[in-house]
């Protein structure tokens, strides 16, 4: 029966229309948490998972972080792949107007050219504050340290975004991962990584678990994999068309507690 452990994306999938947990999401998890491992997977960064952890008490299970560029057990890193240097800088050259916002993203830091409009959203959405500094400066940081970012957000106006979206795919398709969660949104990670390439590095070494025996829950494009190669692959009625047409099993939509009520339906 696939019901040995749960994944569960958060934005879209998890939250309520506050982008909180609601009481039916918080108490139905902890009834199944002690016999079914619960972990969240997302594109956020660590400190942006955490509290929700916390509120759901599943702090010792582990965390997918970067839609799979880094994953957490027992809060130190099993699996990192992260974007180089050089490609960060080939981006922030074609950006050199500056019409589109790009943040980086490292482990736990996030950094941000300025606190604008766009680094404020996403500060409130995810309830982590970044830290300002120019991208030139955290190359440079970053060349020294011989790291590269988990994750590039960039963000911005639809027409500068198509913009940027088209050079990106044109110049980099096949080192790097483009998803388009918004019109105003591209999430960037390397190509070799997503969430079922996690999924399964956790099942093999950590919980040795087929993954068969999985559930997971999603939404949008970037859960079509992990739906598709997981026992019992739900959606929520809010999810994508496309994610909708593959999924085993739709649930109601995230906003209404979907991801609560399969669990209370199903999993004893």
């Amino acid at each position: 029966m696939p019901n040995r452990i749960v994944f569960s994306d958060i934005d879209g999938t998890l939250l309520n229309p506050e982008r909180e947990l609601s009481e039916s999401t918080i108490s139905e998890i902890k009834r199944i948490k002690d016999s079914t491992p619960v972990v969240l997977i997302s594109s956020r960064m660590p400190s942006a998972m955490t509290h929700l952890q916390e509120e759901l008490q599943i702090t010792d299970q582990p965390l997918i972080c970067y839609n799979g560029g880094l994953i957490l057990v027992d809060q130190k890193p099993i699996h990192s792949t992260y974007i180089p240097v050089d490609i960060i800088e080939t981006i922030s050259d074609f950006n050199k107007d500056q019409k589109v916002h790009i943040s980086l993203y490292y482990d736990d830091d996030w950094f941000v050219p300025k606190m604008d409009y766009w680094a404020n959203r996403e500060a409130n959405n995810t309830k982590v504050q970044p830290a300002v500094k120019p991208i030139e400066n955290v190359i440079k940081d970053w060349e020294k340290s011989n790291k590269g970012a988990h994750k590039i957000m960039c963000m911005g106006e639809e027409m500068y975004i198509d913009r940027i979206f088209n050079f990106l795919k044109s110049t980099f398709n096949e080192t790097l991962h483009l998803y388009r969660s918004k019109s105003t949104y591209i999430e960037i990670a390397h190509k070799s990584i997503s969430k079922l390439t996690a999924i399964e590095i956790l099942l093999n070494t950590h919980f040795n678990i087929p993954i068969s025996d999985a559930i997971a829950f999603g939404d949008n494009y970037n859960d079509i994999e992990m739906l598709k190669a997981v026992g019992i692959g739900v959606a929520v009625a809010n999810a994508k068309s496309e994610v909708l047409d593959i999924a085993n099993v739709i649930t109601s939509p995230g906003k209404e507690d979907g991801v609560a009520k399969y669990i209370k339906n199903n999993i004893r």
